[in-house]
């Protein structure tokens, strides 16, 4: 269960990170309700995976989660650069993600 919490906090890390850019630096009501919600939850969530899971372990997983989720929304919404290298780093978080649940307790 612990792996389910941490992986919905990294989509709701997602959803607070995307939600800031429609915030408009907090000057919009519902974008900012939303990512705040975003927010809290995540860490609530965060919190949860952390009563089982090694905090270095967790702390990265949600992290690249979020890294990995807001730069693929990023490209897709916003049209960021999608470059070949920076896809391959996105590989590499991936790989670190996959990595640190195959070696990890749980």
């Amino acid at each position: 269960m612990a792996w389910i919490w941490l992986l919905l906090a990294g989509l709701l890390e997602i959803v607070w990170a995307i939600g800031l850019k429609y915030t408009h630096g907090f000057t919009r009501l519902v974008p900012s309700v939303v990512t705040a919600a975003a927010m809290a939850g995540s860490v609530v969530m965060l919190g949860l995976a952390l009563r089982d899971l090694p905090v270095g372990t967790a702390y990265a997983v949600w992290t690249g989660i979020g890294a990995v989720g807001t730069v693929i929304l990023g490209i897709a919404l916003f049209g960021e650069p999608a470059g070949a290298a920076r896809l391959a780093c996105i590989g590499l978080i991936v790989a670190g993600i996959i990595g640190l649940k195959v070696v990890s307790p749980q």
